[in-house]
């Protein structure tokens, strides 16, 4: 079977990486094209270095690109990562057409932020979804899905990176030979049950302390490690990694205002939130690296009762 691997990034090589080396027939690799001064995108090195044909257009909707497109003859297209819109007819010229890679079980949480939104919200399981992309923004019909439950110690980054991601590559592989065999389902999303969550960006991850410690808890975990949670301390922004939460047994006795800075330590700082308090023992100063806590507290001179707004 004549495969196009359509992608991007770590993800996208690590597919292309095991298509090969289990011997599947890829003809070609589609890549977003790099911005100006950019480095070569993973997939597109790994594919170079395959010897495999790479396309970077910048749009799909031009009849020369699909031209193009079906004269590799292809029999699927295999979608891991895929920002630029794709149209219904450049999806579909393949003999069994294209299936693609959702990081979350559709139809719930379809959008470009499908693994922060259910840490944020506080979910309990999230997985992925291996669909058949049609002209819908993650409307397709789904072909295999694949769950994995959220920890409440679990981040952005451990969730895709130590499950979905592996999870992931995975289910590609199963999802092509499910297409070879014939066997594989087209089952349509349910939209009584769709969710769309919009990028989660800085405007979603500012902290507001005087929110209960589980929201806070879950915004700086959801967020780790883009966009990353934030707050403000004199007018700079700082980012927040890694906090411990320390909830309160009466709320009503919390010593300190919302947003104090209540001890400095050299292991980090302890910051009041509505019903409790948070040890902070990572975070990143505006147009710095991510450093220690307590390191920062010593450079920034923070000392206890300073407060985020």
């Amino acid at each position: 079977m004549r495969i196009v691997v359509h992608g991007q990034q770590a993800f996208g090589k690590a597919v292309l990486e095991a298509l090969l080396k289990r011997g599947d027939e890829v003809v070609a690799v589609y890549v977003a094209p790099e911005k100006e001064g950019a480095k070569a995108d993973p997939l597109k090195e790994a594919a170079l270095a395959a010897g495999l044909k790479v396309m970077q257009p910048s749009s799909y909707k031009t009849p020369e690109v699909l031209a193009e497109f079906k004269a590799l003859k292809p029999d699927l297209q295999v979608m891991a990562f895929v920002t630029l819109f794709v149209p219904e007819e450049f999806l579909n010229a393949p003999t069994h057409g294209s299936i693609q890679y959702h990081p979350s079980l559709l139809p719930a949480y379809r959008g470009a932020s499908a693994i922060n939104w259910p840490i944020i919200k506080g979910e309990k399981e999230t997985g992925l979804s291996i669909f058949w992309p049609d002209n819908g923004l993650d409307t397709g019909d789904v072909l295999i899905q694949k769950k994995t439950p959220i920890g409440p110690k679990d981040t952005l980054g451990t969730v895709y990176f130590d499950r979905l991601f592996p999870m992931g590559v995975e289910a590609m592989l199963e999802g092509v030979d499910l297409v070879k065999a014939g066997k594989a389902p087209r089952i349509k999303q349910d939209e009584a049950l769709a969710t769309y969550e919009g990028r989660c960006g800085p405007g979603n991850a500012r902290i507001d302390w005087g929110k209960p410690w589980e929201q806070i808890d879950r915004l700086i975990r959801g967020c780790n490690p883009a966009p990353g949670a934030w707050t403000t301390l004199d007018g700079q922004t700082l980012k927040i990694f890694d906090a411990t939460p320390l909830p309160a047994k009466d709320p009503k006795g919390i010593a300190g205002k919302l947003g104090e800075i209540v001890a400095v330590e050299a292991d980090g700082f302890t910051v009041v939130c509505a019903d409790g308090r948070f040890k902070v023992t990572r975070v990143q100063p505006d147009a710095g690296k991510k450093i220690e806590a307590g390191e920062w507290a010593k450079n920034a001179n923070v000392a206890v009762g300073s407060k985020f707004a």
